[in-house]
């Protein structure tokens, strides 16, 4: 799928339509309107789930656009402690060491606001530029410089990279 076939909006926009599709069948009573509706239907929600998609690894990030980002240092450090303050509390119950447990279990959660800090300023930070990209890219079509449309649509496609990983952290964490 290219950027246009996995656009957020596109999807929106196909399953109104593939509604409002829907409804006329029923009206009608046009088995071939209610069909092309749900094959909209389960297009729009192909374009979604595109839109949706990052691929992780490590603190780096790639969509299906090409866009790619890198995790806020928060987010990889946090992580970090997460798991050193797990190892202690697991090694201080142990062990017996109810002094360790506790370390640990404050480096965790220390390690949880830490990671949650980073992915609230990715998401941020995401929105942020992914709006400057489309702005800018809008206006560069406009006054006809393609090159500076290209860069445009390259820092759109990178920001919304950063913006739906971390928005999946944070699903991740709300879902748990």
């Amino acid at each position: 799928m290219s950027d246009k076939d996995s656009s957020t909006a596109k999807s929106y926009l196909d399953s109104t339509l593939a509604a409002g599709q829907s409804a006329l069948g029923s009206i009608t009573g046009s088995g071939g309107d209610k069909s092309e509706a749900a094959a909209r239907k389960d297009q729009a929600a192909a374009e979604s789930e595109a839109s949706h998609t990052v691929g992780k690894l490590g603190p780096f990030n790639v969509s299906p656009s090409g866009g790619v980002s890198k995790d806020d240092p928060s987010r990889s450090e946090g992580s970090w402690n997460q798991t050193l303050g797990s190892a202690k509390e697991s090694l201080g119950g142990l062990v017996g060491s109810e002094q360790l447990k506790k370390e640990g279990e404050r480096q965790n959660a220390e390690g949880k606001g830490q990671e949650a800090e980073g992915q609230l300023r990715d998401l941020g930070s995401g929105a942020q530029e992914r709006l400057k990209g489309a702005v800018g890219g809008a206006f560069a079509g406009l006054t006809g410089d393609r090159e500076k449309e290209e860069e445009m649509r390259i820092k759109h496609d990178d920001a919304k990279t950063k913006q739906r990983s971390a928005e999946a952290d944070i699903a991740k964490v709300a879902d748990a």
